[in-house]
């Protein structure tokens, strides 16, 4: 992709979730076997599954790569009892998604642990999680230097802090089917998550700062509507996360309270997504609304709302061929900054305001797809042109002498490809 001036393409969006069309490539390798033990009558599972983010070789010369492990697990199921599973090991652990957006906005855990789950023939689930994550940051881990045992020539290096969250899920499904391919879905999801108490050297050695016992939790649910006829479906998410919970899953909590915990921190997200199937027209929605204030009182930079509406819709010309329309609308209110306005050295004296900064993008997207008709085809080959339109507030979002902190018309230019080896049905989800 480029941005038509020489520059390559570059993510537009000023919210935390904005449209898929310019991010990065990005590719899963997995690798899967299935066992069945007749003896017992149980299905065991081995998932694999090896990541691979930008950039590649081809493009920085750079013979390396970025790798993540982002399955790790077996999984075994109806031992013992028909529809009970369990599994160990690492896994991603997601609900339903908001595909234009790229999010899952109710449950979306990267885990080290284990897991229990109950599927009945009533279309119930209810699944049990706990799993532990450490990371590399100075909230949970520092190394610090120390001379040798007995006496011995040289240092060295110590675990002085070497703490892990540890975070238990809770989530109950039930489908109301009224026939084989449509129904409705009610989800409820919880999150406890616990962080034990530490020690860490401060800025002069052999000064040590206590760090309190933390925790946080997250309730949350789904009401959905889905036709198992080409993937029509509707979700309506809310989520709300309070303490060491409202921050991200591997960030460094920052705003901590007096205390130095996160209790008091919190965010609300509210967030809809969706897709209709009309013959050889199709359209794909969705919207979130989020707001986080961190564990301060005082409103600053870290507090923000911000929320997108999305909208693509598709035409086939033919069952292989076709157009797409994006547009989208987003918004973002920082916590108090100065005045834009102002002098830089009269900032002291200017009576600071929130920010508000907006982005508006449209995208003309043709495409192919020999899978045939409907949203979730795939593979699917695309074209790609979009605009981003800022406002003031938008630019300044950026820092001095990034081009984004200049253009008010950021274009995208590029081409595309997406294909899933696997796919989830919405009426009938493994």
């Amino acid at each position: 992709a480029s941005d038509g001036r020489g520059r390559p393409g570059r993510d537009a969006d000023i919210v935390l979730h904005g449209s898929r069309l310019d991010h990065d490539n990005y590719v899963e390798l997995e690798l899967r076997r299935d066992d069945q033990w007749d003896a017992v009558d149980a299905d065991t599972r081995f998932v694999a599954t090896l990541a691979l983010g930008n950039p590649i070789f081809h493009y920085d010369g750079e013979f390396d790569a970025r790798l993540a492990v982002r399955n790790l697990y077996i999984e075994e199921n109806d031992l013992g009892l028909e529809g009970l599973g369990f599994w160990v090991g690492s896994r991603m652990l997601r609900g339903d998604d908001i595909y234009l957006l790229d999010f899952w906005p109710l449950d979306d855990l990267n885990t080290l642990g284990a897991g229990l789950g109950y599927a009945a023939p009533t279309h119930t689930k209810v699944s049990l999680h706990m799993g532990v994550a450490q990371p590399h940051n100075p909230f949970y881990q520092q190394e610090a230097e120390r001379p040798a045992p007995l006496n011995q020539f040289g240092a060295a290096t110590i675990d002085l802090l070497d703490r892990q969250r540890w975070t238990g899920s809770l989530r109950a499904e039930q489908q109301i089917r009224f026939d084989a391919v449509a129904g409705l879905k009610l989800v409820l999801y919880g999150e406890l998550q616990q962080l034990p108490s530490g020690q860490r050297e401060a800025s002069q050695p052999r000064i040590y700062e206590d760090l309190p016992h933390d925790d946080g939790w997250v309730i949350g649910g789904q009401f959905g509507a889905f036709s198992g006829e080409r993937d029509t479906h509707v979700n309506l998410f809310v989520r709300y996360a309070r303490g060491m919970a409202a921050y991200g899953a591997f960030a460094e909590p920052q705003g901590l309270a007096p205390d130095k915990t996160a209790s008091g921190a919190q965010e609300l997200r509210v967030a809809a997504g969706g897709n209709v199937e009309l013959g050889p027209a199709t359209v794909m929605l969705g919207a979130y609304f989020r707001s986080f204030r961190n564990a301060t009182d005082a409103l600053d930079f870290e507090d923000v709302d911000e929320g997108i509406v999305i909208v693509r819709p598709h035409v086939f010309f033919l069952d292989w061929l076709g157009l797409a329309l994006e547009g989208s609308v987003q918004a973002q209110q920082r916590g108090v900054l100065a005045d834009l306005g102002a002098d830089v050295d009269s900032l002291a004296s200017v009576d600071p305001q929130p920010l508000i900064a907006r982005v508006g993008r449209v995208g003309v997207i043709p495409f192919v797809t020999p899978a045939g008709r409907g949203s979730y085809s795939r593979p699917m080959f695309w074209f790609i042109y979009s605009a981003a339109f800022r406002d003031e507030g938008a630019r300044a979002l950026y820092p001095q002498d990034d081009v984004f902190s200049s253009r008010e018309i950021e274009h995208f230019l590029g081409v595309g490809a997406e294909w899933w080896f696997g796919s989830t049905s919405y009426g009938d989800a493994p």
